[in-house]
C-alpha cells in the first residue's frame, strides 16, 4: 500500500536536513576583490548553543555558591570576633570569588556540554543526526567555541584578576585586625586607644553612633590619671584627622593630679574628651607571595637571578598550574560528550557523576602537585603537565570509543556494574523489609 509519497521526496528531505545541520559556507570579497570563505553557525548550532548555555551558567552559579558557603561561615566568625561590620564579609567574599571561579568555570562548561548532549541522546535527536551523516567531530564545533571563550576568561581570571583580588582580600583582613574598619572597640571588652587610654562600652546602638555605659581611663605625664564613667557617649570628628572627640553625657570624672595627690571628683552633664588615634601602619605592597603575582610577574621571577632557587622553583610551580587551569578547558568537550551519551536503552546519569569526580580529582592533583613542586619534592613542571597529559589522553580515549568504535559505549561496563550493585542492594533491602514484617507478624500472633 502506498502512502502517496515519491522516493525523491525522502532524498530531498535528507538533503535539506543535511544543509540545515552541515556547515553553512558563504563567500565574500575583501577590499582587493579576492574571495573569502566564511563559516557561519547553522540553525542546529544555535539550537545546541541554547541547550548548552542554560545548564552552563546554572552549574557555574551553583558551584561558586557551594564553594563560597564554607568560607562565608568562617569569615562571619572572623569578622564578628574582630568586631568589624558585617558588610565587610561580602567584600571579602567578592575578593575570593575569582579564586573559586577557577574551578567553577570548568565545572560549568563541562556540565553545560554534558547536559546538552545527554538531552540529545535521550530524545533520540543524536541518533537522527548520526543517521544523516553528521559526525561527532562536526558536533564538537559549538562546544569548542564555548571552550575557547571560557579558556580566555579563565586566563584573565587566574592570570591577572585573581592575584589582585587576593591582595585586596588580605588588605581587608589587615584592616580588620588593625581597627581601620572600626573594629578596634568591642562591646563589653576593654579597648586600648593608645597613649595610656583605655575604653570600655557596655552597649552600642545605631551602628556605634550611640554608646551606653562608658568607662574611660587615661594616664598622662608625671603620674596624672583620669577615670570617667558616663551613661551615654558618642564619637565626633574634628579638623585634625588624627584626633577624634568623645562626647560624654551624664557622668562622673575622677582626676588625680599626681600619684600621691588627692583626687578630684566632678559630676557633669556633658564633657568632651579628645582622643588621639593610634598611628596606622600601611599595608604591605602586592607580590609578597605567589598567590598575589600575575602571570608576567611569575615569569619574571622564574628567570630572575636576583631571587633564590627556592623562589624560582615556587614561582615555576604556580606558573605552570595556572597554565594548566586554562588549557584544561580544551579537554572538557571530549570528556563531556563521551560521558554524556548513556548506553542504549538506559537513562543512567552515571556519566554526570563520573565527570564531576574526575574534574575535581584532577583539580586536587594539580593543587597537590603545586605544593610538592614548591617545596622541591617533585619537579614543578612535571607535577602539572604529567596529570594534564594523562587527563587529556583519558578524555581522548573515551571520545574515540564513542565516535570511532562501532557501538562503542565508554561507560557501558561501569553502567552495568553499577546496575548490578544497585539491584543487589535493592534485593538485600527487600529481604530485610520482608524479614522485619515477618517478625512483626510473629510477635503480634504470639
Amino acid at each position: 500500500m502506498s502512502d502517496g509519497s515519491h522516493p525523491t521526496d525522502n532524498i530531498s528531505y535528507d538533503a535539506g536536513l543535511r544543509r540545515n545541520l552541515g556547515a553553512a559556507v558563504s563567500t565574500s570579497r575583501d577590499g582587493n576583490g579576492k574571495k573569502r570563505t566564511l563559516i557561519a553557525l547553522t540553525r542546529f548550532d544555535r539550537y545546541l548553543a541554547r541547550l548548552i548555555i542554560v545548564p552552563l551558567f546554572a552549574s557555574l552559579v551553583i558551584a561558586a555558591m557551594l564553594l563560597l558557603l564554607d568560607r562565608m561561615l568562617r569569615l562571619f566568625d572572623f569578622v564578628v570576633n574582630e568586631g568589624g561590620p558585617v558588610s565587610v564579609v561580602w567584600r571579602m567574599l567578592g575578593n575570593l570569588l575569582p579564586e573559586y571561579l577557577s574551578l567553577g568555570i570548568p565545572i560549568g562548561v563541562m556540565m553545560g556540554i554534558l547536559m546538552a548532549f545527554r538531552k540529545l541522546a535521550l530524545s533520540s535527536e543524536l541518533d537522527a543526526l548520526r543517521a544523516v551523516g553528521i559526525s561527532y567531530n562536526r558536533l564538537l564545533r559549538v562546544p569548542f567555541l564555548f571552550a575557547i571563550f571560557f579558556a580566555l576568561v579563565n586566563f584573565g581570571i587566574v592570570g591577572f584578576l585573581q592575584p589582585v583580588s587576593r591582595y585586596a582580600y588580605e588588605n581587608l583582613r589587615f584592616e580588620l585586625r588593625s581597627g581601620a574598619l572600626g573594629a578596634s572597640i568591642k562591646v563589653g571588652e576593654f579597648a586600648n586607644l593608645g597613649k595610656g587610654m583605655t575604653l570600655r562600652v557596655e552597649e552600642s546602638q545605631n551602628q556605634g553612633a550611640d554608646l551606653r555605659g562608658l568607662f574611660v581611663r587615661a594616664e598622662g605625664k608625671d603620674g596624672q590619671s583620669m577615670a570617667v564613667t558616663a551613661a551615654q557617649g558618642t564619637f565626633l570628628s574634628t579638623d585634625d584627622p588624627d584626633v577624634i572627640l568623645l562626647r560624654l553625657k551624664q557622668g562622673t570624672l575622677i582626676h588625680t593630679p599626681t600619684a600621691t595627690g588627692v583626687p578630684r571628683v566632678l559630676s557633669f552633664e556633658q564633657h568632651d574628651l579628645p582622643v588621639n588615634l593610634p598611628a596606622m601602619t600601611n599595608f604591605r605592597k602586592r607580590g609578597e607571595g605567589n598567590l598575589e603575582r600575575t602571570l608576567p610577574e611569575l615569569a619574571g621571577t622564574m628567570v630572575s637571578n636576583k631571587v633564590s632557587a627556592e623562589d624560582r622553583r615556587s614561582a615555576s610551580a604556580t606558573f605552570n598550574r595556572r597554565l594548566v587551569q586554562c588549557l584544561v578547558m580544551f579537554t572538557l568537550p571530549f570528556l563531556a560528550v563521551a560521558l554524556a551519551v548513556p548506553p542504549k536503552r538506559s537513562t543512567s546519569a552515571l556519566g554526570v557523576f563520573i565527570s564531576i569526580i574526575g574534574l575535581v580529582t584532577f583539580h586536587k592533583l594539580t593543587e597537590y602537585g603545586e605544593r610538592m613542586g614548591q617545596i622541591g619534592r617533585v619537579d614543578p613542571v612535571l607535577s602539572q603537565w604529567v596529570p594534564f597529559v594523562g587527563f587529556f589522553l583519558l578524555a581522548l580515549w573515551l571520545y574515540r570509543v564513542l565516535a570511532y568504535v562501532p557501538g562503542g559505549q565508554p561507560i557501558g561496563a561501569l553502567d552495568r556494574w553499577f546496575a548490578r550493585i544497585g539491584a543487589l542492594a535493592a534485593s538485600l533491602a527487600a529481604r530485610l523489609v520482608r524479614r522485619e514484617n515477618w517478625r512483626d507478624d510473629a510477635l503480634s500472633a504470639g
